[in-house]
């Protein structure tokens, strides 16, 4: 018998890419009532915790949504509807942070030196980010700008490597992590791990990426002293929710979609 999460699934995942299937569901969270939408949601993310293939997949998309697409007022929404009906597989995607403990930095950002004897614009550094080279890019990974970092995480000559260096500053620098989190670069194992293992990422950010680590990767979150207790807590429910299975180290989660999200 079908059921709507077989249904939901099946529609999220008969589209071609990431990038539509991230569409989709922001497009169908903003129309359907929160309960009956968390209580969806819950069934899905509970059956991937439970390495269901094709929940696992959905998972995907549901995760980088609420990482990088999500709207506030959708996102409290669904952890109203969370809270009331006591749906801990979706709370643990969603739920709230307290902020920081870790003091910000003083001070304005600094613009790095260029090396042109002058503090470049931000209409230059910007065109230096979008330019098909790599001339620049050490210094163009120190800016701090996230008109910048956008620009640079769309250049078709960035790496991965170039990317786990920005997800790995410390301190965090949040606007350019949250700029990864709107692009394809988070379906990357190492870039998503190195946000995870920042204890300054954004909670917002890192929270829902943790039901896609492989069981290795959960352990690392929970063996981390200075990742955020509410990470150790979620990864450590994950590993007792997650059954042993053949080949859980070799990241169920990456594959096809690699590079579909821009």
């Amino acid at each position: 018998m079908d059921t709507a999460s077989d249904h939901f699934k099946r529609t999220v995942l008969a589209l071609p890419d990431v990038r539509l299937r991230i569409d989709w569901l922001d497009h169908h969270v903003q129309g359907e009532p929160a309960a009956s939408l968390a209580a969806l949601l819950d069934v899905v993310i509970g059956e991937s915790e439970i390495s269901e293939p094709k929940a696992r997949e959905v998972l995907v998309t549901i995760a980088l949504w609420a990482a990088g697409v999500a709207r506030d007022v959708d996102l409290e929404r669904l952890r109203a509807a969370a809270l009331e009906q006591r749906l801990l597989s979706l709370q643990r995607v969603i739920r709230k942070v307290p902020p920081s403990s870790l003091a910000p930095e003083s001070g304005e950002p600094r613009v790095p030196d260029y090396g042109v004897g002058r503090e470049l614009s931000l209409g230059e550094r910007r065109n230096l980010a979008r330019r098909a080279d790599r001339h620049g890019f050490d210094v163009l990974l120190r800016d701090p700008h996230p008109m910048v970092v956008t620009e640079l995480l769309t250049n078709p000559k960035t790496t991965e490597d170039d990317v786990v260096r920005l997800a790995a500053f410390r301190p965090a620098r949040a606007t350019s992590i949250e700029a990864i989190a709107r692009t394809r670069w988070l379906t990357r194992g190492r870039v998503r791990m190195s946000v995870l293992l920042n204890p300054g990422s954004p909670p917002r950010v890192a929270l829902p990426l943790v039901g896609l680590c492989t069981r290795s990767e959960l352990q690392q979150v929970t063996r981390g002293a200075d990742i955020r207790t509410i990470l150790r807590i979620t990864a450590s429910e994950l590993i007792e929710r997650r059954p042993p299975m053949f080949g859980d180290e070799a990241e169920p989660i990456e594959g096809a979609d690699i590079g579909l999200l821009q």
